[in-house]
């Protein structure tokens, strides 16, 4: 496999439609990434959820996938499944999130994820981080929207069952999901690993980047 080096990473953006949405899609690379990289800051947004149990988890979640990170997490009250009805409100959370921070890289859903949600703020992004390496995350889910991905993070295989068990710890809400289990995350990560030439992985879209191959 090529493997390129993105340099070394302060800050982190991860945003989600769902309370849970970042950890599915890219919480192997959090835990990697903040493992090697102590107090990286790690700016987190989330549409939907806030007030209840939903925002509970997810702080309580995102604190165990960023150990040793500086979490600033956001966690606002915009309707499940309504996005599309309310673009004003998440277009303008977008852009303040990209007001008080100046990423390395940014974590959020693939543009041709079909639940319209995520498909929604990922075409956000964009908008916003016009100038910085975004990587689109995938999601397991009843839609079968999983495709042929561009870029790798290989997990080591401590990292991949940590993953699954802080899912399972932290999400309780969600465990009545036929699909929230631990050979969907498991499963999906492993095949992710063979397309990669590593044991587990995580898998990335990425619409566009600038290659340095020079001095």
């Amino acid at each position: 496999m090529i493997r390129l080096g993105t340099g070394r990473l302060n800050r982190v953006v991860a945003v989600g439609a769902h309370c849970d949405d970042i950890a599915i899609g890219a919480g192997g690379t959090l835990l990697t990434l903040c493992r090697a990289r102590p107090g990286v800051r790690v700016d987190a947004l989330v549409l939907s959820g806030g007030g209840g149990e939903r925002e509970r988890e997810e702080r309580a979640a995102l604190a165990a996938f960023c150990p040793g990170a500086e979490l600033r997490l956001t966690v606002l009250r915009l309707p499940d499944g309504r996005l599309p009805a309310h673009w004003g409100e998440a277009k303008a959370a977008v852009e303040e999130l990209r007001a008080r921070t100046e990423p390395d890289v940014v974590l959020a859903p693939r543009t041709d994820d079909a639940h319209q949600d995520h498909r929604g703020l990922a075409e956000l992004v964009p908008t916003a981080f016009r100038d910085h390496l975004v990587l689109g995350y995938e999601i397991v889910k009843w839609d079968g929207d999983l495709g042929r991905p561009a870029a790798y993070q290989p997990l080591s295989p401590e990292t991949a069952e940590r993953k699954v068990r802080l899912l399972q710890e932290h999400y309780p809400s969600q465990r009545h999901r036929p699909w929230y289990d631990r050979e969907a995350f498991l499963g999906l990560a492993r095949i992710r690993g063979i397309e990669s030439h590593a044991r587990y992985a995580e898998a990335f879209a990425v619409t566009k980047l600038t290659l340095d191959l020079g001095e």
